[in-house]
């Protein structure tokens, strides 16, 4: 039960912070039916996890064996993760529910895929958290910490889609503007602790 407690934990604090991928997912909740709400999140659980268990069984190791692209991927995914940021602080976000609502099943797939996947903020913190932690778990015990893992992931973004969708009478293009310019800032604040990161590598 440890195990998985440690898991369950390290998952939320792995997922929290991706910003651009809990936009999506409030996104949806705010301008789709219900029904789409739970396939997009059902979806980016997907990814998330899928995510996770590659970064968990071998990405922290292939970064830990060459010291050069793990400062490139720092050095990179900094400066992409700030751009990001900053474009949802600048960004003027509407509450137009008439438009888009019923998105093809596979742009919902597509689009999770790329904030998912192709998120190097995502992809920084899962080589770097749980290819890490994976070293310090007692053999045998890999299955508890990824099932723990995993249902950080689901209670997550079930969580925020069923709160935001709930609530999404008393949302505004003022509250979705500052959700965005709060998500903004805290990519921002996370590409730079990125970048301070690389700037400690290489001194």
């Amino acid at each position: 039960m440890d195990i998985y407690l440690q898991g369950l934990t390290m998952g939320l604090a792995y997922v929290a912070p991706i910003g651009v991928q809990n936009m999506f997912v409030i996104n949806t909740a705010l301008t789709q039916p219900r029904k789409r709400v739970y396939m997009t999140a059902l979806i980016v659980i997907f990814f998330d996890v899928t995510l996770g268990l590659a970064c968990f069984l071998g990405a922290g190791a292939i970064m830990s064996a060459s010291p050069l692209l793990e400062k490139a991927v720092l050095l990179v995914g900094s400066v992409i993760v700030m751009w990001i940021g900053l474009g949802l602080v600048r960004s003027d976000a509407t509450l137009d529910t008439s438009t888009k609502v019923d998105i093809p099943l596979a742009k919902v797939v597509t689009t999770a895929c790329v904030v998912t996947w192709f998120n190097p903020q995502a992809l920084i913190d899962g080589s770097m958290m749980l290819g890490a932690f994976k070293a310090t778990l007692p053999e045998g015990m890999d299955l508890f910490f990824i099932a723990g893992f995993a249902s950080a992931s689901v209670l997550w973004f079930t969580g925020v889609s069923t709160i935001i969708s709930l609530f999404s009478a008393k949302f505004n293009d003022k509250t979705l503007r500052l959700i965005n310019i709060v998500c903004g800032i805290i990519i921002i604040f996370y590409g730079a602790k990125l970048l301070w990161t690389f700037i400690q590598m290489v001194m």
